[in-house]
């Protein structure tokens, strides 16, 4: 399983719908989940670490 790329994709994931969850009407979600991204790659590049 290549790690870093899961991670950039759920870092998007995470990206696109946070702004489809703010402008939607609840814009402390969509802050709240845009959070993620930076966390999604981290995890993803240490899982990628580990296995190596």
């Amino acid at each position: 399983m290549d790690w870093k790329k899961l991670g950039l994709f759920a870092s998007l994931a995470s990206i696109f719908g946070s702004i489809g969850i703010y402008f939607n009407g609840d814009e402390n979600l969509g802050i709240f989940v845009g959070l993620w991204a930076s966390a999604l790659l981290l995890l993803s590049d240490r899982m990628a670490q580990m296995t190596e």
